[in-house]
């Protein structure tokens, strides 16, 4: 095969591992627009309907650190391909669900294989693009997947419920999904992993996947129970304990299953940290905008969908085109932290919606802004993020990466509901409904601005650009 034909294979393989992204990025949200529909169909209670989505999300962040590294220990392509073998089967059972029992169960298991498909993407793609360069814009293209997903979720969640019926946007993701493997067997290059004996640590895995399954169903249940309550308390206690338990073990035996040298990385730490404060802004935008177009200024789901498509379009422009060069003449710290300023602005436009608020004067100019800040600051954080890590860690980073998203906007979610309707109290007026939206919205625009502090302070990266034809080693080399 000549050098050509690899590098447009290469290319195509990546393709690949971004369709089966953005079809579990898709779901994330695809499912909120379709709720009331479920709920109507299927008899859901108000607080039962929630496992709809928590069932999914508990299974996802539980498992996403212990799918990375397993993706390390025995091959990223062959878990990516379970994971998606999985997701797949388990969106045909949701699509044929009958009752809540089933929609439920089966949305458990949709999480288990969206958490095995996603959590070695990222490590296969930094595998794939060694070159800064090829990395750089590979990073964009996944970047535009990860930060429009949700926008593109709410516009066909809204497409195919109104027009057609719920269950299918589970069965989109069947023929999707299968176009995925088979396209995946054939493009993207089997790579042995380092073997189970490297770190095959089923106590560890058990006290991992338990404590952050704990940790993220009392995340989930913040909003009805409270911060204070015994239960969240109690609960959040015992995870930690968990997680507690697992990192001790990790620092003392000779093979762990997650080797805490990663964690020695500023990139690593701080990228994830300012990645968990990009994503509680957006979850302020895209689900309490959602709502605020939805109840205040009583938008249908499918014009909720179209309302932020100007925002998707201003991320794909600037994922695809825009990011790669500007972080490799810049550096991506230098991309990052102007970036997150022009987001936080986006935020704060978005804090001054009025209750009669006219789409193009109060709106446009808000998702614009944050389009375009999504666009440039997600591949490049993403880009830190993975610098800081070796080849046999590639897979624990990439888990890594998207835990921290997961966990970082169920953390982000909650708090932003919680204290939006404790400013909003029992009033169901559009003003008081309106007040804590932007009282979420300033929350958010805060978390971005720890973000920036976060980015300037922590992370570090060469002064010079670095060259295309630089080996990736000159952009790791300031990781640490």
């Amino acid at each position: 095969m000549t050098s050509s034909q690899t590098d447009r294979n290469r290319w195509a393989a990546l393709y690949v591992l971004c369709a089966g992204a953005l079809m579990i990025v898709l779901d994330a949200t695809i499912v909120n627009v379709a709720l009331p529909s479920i709920q109507d169909d299927l008899g859901f209670s108000a607080s039962n309907l929630a496992w709809v989505v928590n069932a999914y999300l508990i299974a996802f962040g539980g498992l996403l650190l212990l799918a990375g590294r397993v993706g390390d220990l025995i091959g990223q392509r062959r878990i990516f391909l379970i994971g998606l073998a999985i997701f797949t089967a388990a969106s045909a059972l949701c699509a044929l669900a009958q009752t809540q029992e089933m929609l439920i169960g089966a949305r458990f298991i949709q999480g288990v294989g969206g958490a095995l498909t996603s959590a070695v993407i990222l490590g296969m793609i930094v595998t794939m693009f060694p070159k800064p360069g090829e990395q750089a814009k590979a990073l964009g293209v996944y970047g535009f997947v990860a930060s429009a997903g949700g926008s593109i979720g709410l516009l066909s969640g809204g497409v195919l419920t109104d027009l057609i019926s719920w269950h299918w946007i589970f069965l989109i993701n069947l023929p999707v999904g299968v176009i995925t493997g088979v396209l995946a067997l054939r493009l993207i290059e089997p790579k042995p992993g380092i073997g189970v004996g490297a770190g095959a640590d089923i106590p560890g895995a058990v006290l991992l996947t338990a404590g952050v399954m704990l940790g993220v169903y009392t995340i989930l249940g913040i909003t009805e129970h409270g911060w204070t309550s015994n239960r969240t308390v109690g609960l959040a206690a015992i995870a930690a304990l968990l997680l507690g338990a697992f990192l001790v073990r990790q620092a003392r035996i000779e093979n762990p299953l997650m080797p805490l040298r990663l964690f020695r990385s500023r990139n690593v730490t701080g990228s994830n940290l300012v990645m968990a404060m990009i994503v509680v802004g957006m979850f302020g935008l895209f689900f309490l905008g959602a709502l605020y177009l939805q109840r205040i200024l009583g938008y249908a789901p499918l014009e909720v969908g179209l309302a932020f498509l100007p925002s998707t379009v201003v991320m794909g422009i600037v994922s695809l085109r825009a990011s790669q060069p500007l972080i490799m003449r810049h550096g991506p710290q230098r991309v990052l932290v102007p970036s997150l300023l022009v987001t936080i602005a986006g935020l704060l436009l978005f804090a001054r919606t009025p209750v009669d608020g006219n789409y193009v004067l109060d709106i446009l100019p808000a998702t614009l802004l944050i389009g375009l800040g999504a666009g440039l600051s997600t591949p490049a954080v993403i880009a830190l993020a993975m610098s800081g890590a070796t080849p046999q860690d590639s897979g624990l980073a990439s888990g890594l990466v998207n835990t921290t998203v997961q966990v970082g906007g169920a953390i982000g979610l909650a708090v932003l509901a919680t204290l939006a309707s404790e400013r909003t109290g029992d009033s169901t007026s559009a003003v008081a409904l309106n007040s804590g939206y932007h009282l979420a919205y300033l929350i958010g625009a805060g978390a971005l601005a720890v973000a920036v502090v976060i980015a300037l302070v922590v992370l570090r990266v060469p002064r010079a650009a670095v060259s295309e034809s630089a080996p990736a080693a000159a952009f790791a080399a300031h990781a640490g």
